[in-house]
């Protein structure tokens, strides 16, 4: 079965606007690892998110791998932090063959680059609004075109580029 693993910033934007449930629309065990559910401090994202684990959309869970060091260097820092710990269980999935089998949801462009390359399936925010009205059992198109609307209207705002992707893909 697939793992998918939730940055903090999806967690935050999707969470803000009441849209955490989104993250249903994969096929997968949704996975908050327990440093991004503590990160996630911003109300109402706080409350979605523990509303959504309650629900038993996703579970919260540590990481703490043998890939702790190697991460730590692809990232480029010294200690760990939530970017690095979100490489673990890809690093981890490698070494035996599954990268395949990870997914991650970031809105971080240079992590994002990082685990693609190391083979993860990787997407953003308006990724996972794109894959729920692409499921028409989620939502509407018209619902998914407000939702991205309202969560760029709550302070991550698209390039004009992205914007016409990710509405246009709706």
């Amino acid at each position: 079965m697939t793992r998918i693993f939730v940055g903090p910033v999806p967690l935050v934007d999707l969470g803000i606007v009441g849209e955490t449930k989104l993250l249903g629309a994969f096929d997968g065990d949704i996975v908050v690892p327990q440093l991004v559910a503590e990160a996630v401090s911003t109300e109402p994202a706080k409350t979605n998110l523990a509303k959504f684990v309650d629900d038993g959309g996703a579970t919260i869970e540590p990481i703490d791998t043998e890939y702790a060091e190697q991460a730590q260097t692809i990232v480029g820092v010294s200690e760990p932090v939530v970017e690095s710990r979100l490489l673990e269980p890809i690093l981890a999935a490698m070494d035996g063959d599954e990268a395949s089998a990870i997914g991650l949801v970031t809105d971080d462009r240079p992590f994002r680059t990082i685990a693609d390359g190391l083979g993860a399936t990787v997407t953003g925010t308006f990724g996972v609004v794109v894959r729920a009205a692409s499921e028409d059992k989620y939502l509407k198109t018209t619902q998914a075109k407000r939702i991205a609307r309202r969560i760029d209207s709550h302070g991550l705002h698209l390039t004009g580029a992205l914007r016409a992707q990710a509405i246009g893909d709706l």
